[in-house]
């Protein structure tokens, strides 16, 4: 078969994803295919200069897609000869929007996921390494419910240390899911910012091809294992953000919250690779090296 110039669906050769570079945000500009390649023309932003780019898409895992980006029909489909994967996001990652089925071309992380969580033993020890992860210690008990009273104890420690390191006056966490405007400041920043640390799991759950109902630690919630990845990241990501931009919120006037909190964990992000951070938490709790098998 010959190969035409602009032609695309026909080659094959794929580069594992093994030896592929992980994350490639894309924002304000538009994705599309030009003599076969994939090219992105940036309007310019603070992290990408305007210009025409060629996009190196056979080598890269995920494409993300932030706010002002168009995407042509040519270009989903040479993304998706090639197994790379295309999510839309909110900018630095703060919401996850939509994403084509993802996942790396091989279900190894999904049946492990699936064969640990089945497993009422193997799901509790993956329960405790995840908050042996959180509180720097291995905790002595074996039963779930056990572990959550210990780390709600933790949690309440946590948001007072924090309240009084940031000068915040503390009476407690409180959310009323009907009314949410109803909480404090405090509260509010707190509710914020937990919605963009999940929206960044969202992400990395999808990107890995793991299971987000099957939740180690949380159950009912059609994405539990987004929660659990989420939570990993309370005390050092979501805690800090929420107390320092309510700090700001009650000393300045006009404030409004909900947008400086998604600017700031924009830009935090970005800045501490959060996502890649996740994906590589959760290869670690399946023990999965991205081998490169048939990928």
């Amino acid at each position: 078969m010959s190969l035409f110039k602009g032609r695309l669906g026909i080659a094959k050769a794929q580069v594992p994803h093994c030896d592929r570079h992980g994350l490639l945000w894309l924002d304000r500009g538009n994705l599309h295919v030009e003599d076969g390649t994939l090219h992105f023309i940036a309007a310019g932003s603070s992290d990408l200069p305007a210009g025409d780019y060629s996009i190196p898409y056979q080598g890269v895992s995920v494409i993300l897609i932030g706010p002002g980006t168009t995407v042509s029909h040519d270009a989903l489909r040479i993304m998706a000869r090639h197994s790379t994967l295309l999510a839309a996001v909110g900018e630095g990652g703060v919401k996850f929007y939509t994403a084509p089925p993802m996942g790396q071309a091989h279900s190894d992380i999904a049946r492990k996921h699936a064969t640990i969580w089945s497993n009422k033993s193997s799901r509790l020890d993956v329960a405790r390494r995840m908050y042996a992860w959180r509180f720097g210690e291995l905790l002595p008990h074996k039963e779930i419910t056990m572990l959550r009273g210990i780390e709600g104890a933790r949690l309440k420690e946590i948001y007072r240390t924090l309240a009084g390191q940031y000068g915040i006056p503390w009476k407690g966490r409180f959310f009323d899911r009907a009314n949410p405007s109803a909480a404090d400041i405090p509260n509010q920043a707190i509710n914020h910012a937990v919605t963009f640390v999940e929206a960044a799991a969202d992400v990395a759950v999808a990107a890995v091809g793991a299971l987000p109902p099957l939740g180690f630690i949380h159950e009912d919630s059609s994405n539990a294992f987004t929660l659990d990845i989420a939570d990993l990241y309370r005390s050092e990501v979501t805690l800090p953000l929420a107390f320092s931009m309510a700090k700001k919120s009650l000393e300045v006037g006009n404030f409004n919250l909900e947008r400086e909190i998604r600017k700031e964990a924009a830009r935090m992000f970005r800045k501490r690779n959060l996502i890649a951070n996740m994906i590589d938490k959760i290869k670690d709790i399946f023990s999965e090296n991205d081998n490169c098998g048939d990928s």
